[in-house]
């Protein structure tokens, strides 16, 4: 086990997003293991606002920055990734391109998705993260999470509310852990899924600016990029924050946006296509902090 995880104080939270955007939180804290986190969940003042976040992929830090203490699990030493017996158990700090190579290696199939998801372990699990018709959750068996007093639980499916990009846990409980069960399968057919579904990802998302991936969750039998399309918003501009002209679901910074700019367009992308076509587009992108 290593030592002791790191606390930072007022550091932007543009360091670590993916839009680049958001101002400070009052503490960030990167844990040296599962018993350190526990260790610093259970010293927390009573009513200290926590928030863990991963790659910051699917996350809008608001200008004004975060009050209380942000975990942040990537780049933390909760990046265990290992067999055991025929189950992957992966950390939550892995990210899920590397829990996709990892199963191919394995001889296993069913994990190819998670080469497309530009998250972590952690994130994929709290919001049932899926692509290309997968989902996070048609392959987990067993979580651990962590609760506000540094209190580790075993949970299961049947423990948990799971639906399409929702998962709904216990409140102040947090992921921390997972076993995969894949199917047993060729390595090389998994690799060579792997490398297709990111030629397409190169090839239909703005990959080259900073983004969160999807916006919008997609409506039942339609896609958020159809609709935005549909209203003419690709392209559209408010401040340094655009609908990307590649993927319509897609908000880039094009270098000089602010968490403003890029809050302002995704209530106006939502207004205008209620507007025109009657369909209320749900975020799928989390927006945590105080307006500057």
């Amino acid at each position: 086990m290593s030592g002791k995880g790191r606390l930072l104080l007022n550091e932007p939270m543009s360091r670590h997003t993916s839009w680049r955007v958001g101002g400070a939180a009052d503490r960030l804290y990167i844990p040296g293991d599962g018993e350190d986190l526990a260790h610093f969940l259970a010293g927390l003042p009573h009513g200290e606002p926590v928030h863990f976040v991963g790659l910051g992929s699917n996350l809008l830090v608001r200008d004004g920055g975060v009050r209380g203490t942000v975990i942040l699990l990537h780049g933390s030493a909760l990046n265990t990734l290992r067999m055991e017996g025929d189950r992957i158990y992966a950390e939550a700090g892995v990210t899920c391109a590397k829990l996709a190579r990892f199963a191919a290696r394995q001889h296993r199939h069913g994990a190819e998705f998670f080469a497309g998801i530009p998250g972590t372990v952690g994130g994929a699990l709290a919001m049932n993260a899926g692509c290309y018709g997968n989902e996070t959750w048609d392959v987990v068996r067993q979580v651990i999470t962590i609760d506000r007093r540094g209190i580790f639980h075993q949970r299961s499916q049947v423990d948990l509310e799971i639906g399409y990009r929702h998962v709904s846990l216990p409140r102040e409980e947090w992921f921390v852990a997972a076993w995969f069960e894949l199917p047993a399968g060729k390595a090389t057919e998994a690799e060579a899924k792997i490398k297709e579904l990111l030629a397409k990802r190169l090839q239909t998302q703005p990959l080259h600016l900073p983004n969160a991936g999807s916006v919008f969750r997609n409506p039942e039998g339609d896609h958020a990029a159809r609709l935005i399309q549909s209203c003419g918003l690709k392209g559209y501009r408010i401040g340094g924050a655009e609908v990307s002209p590649k993927h319509a679901n897609f908000i880039v910074n094009t270098g000089t946006a602010t968490a403003k700019d890029i809050e302002a367009l995704i209530a106006h992308i939502q207004a205008e296509v209620l507007r025109q076509t009657g369909v209320a587009l749900q975020r799928e992108v989390r927006i945590i902090g105080e307006a500057a």
